[in-house]
């Protein structure tokens, strides 16, 4: 199926703007779905890079959790939690604003790919 720009450029965009969304389920959910329902190549690879980087996101909090269980150190896991929360807002309107203005490009977030 041949993709119109507007309907790439409009999934990407739900893609990457879910991140912003406060539960983590629907933040992981709307890709999901996307990448299982929409035939397009590079929508695909957006939403397994928002999916992906929720993984990363979820991967740091739980380890800053774990961190003050270990050394009860608060202002170190304070300082990964407001790092978590700094990318959950701006990295993914970082993104939005990448895919709207090329929407024939992933956007990558620069991170490993286990999706």
């Amino acid at each position: 199926m041949s993709f119109h720009i507007n309907q790439r450029q409009l999934y990407s965009v739900i893609c990457h703007g879910s991140s912003l969304l406060s539960s983590l389920i629907i933040s992981i959910a709307i890709p999901i779905i996307i990448l299982l329902v929409i035939d397009d190549d590079v929508v695909k690879q957006n939403a397994k890079q928002v999916i992906n980087f929720q993984f990363h996101l979820l991967i740091l909090f739980i380890s800053s959790g774990i961190l003050f269980l270990i050394t009860f150190s608060e202002w170190l896991a304070a300082l990964l939690i407001l790092v978590c929360l700094f990318c959950n807002l701006f990295v993914p309107i970082i993104a939005i604003v990448r895919v709207s203005n090329n929407p024939n490009q992933v956007y990558d977030y620069g991170l490993k790919q286990y999706v």
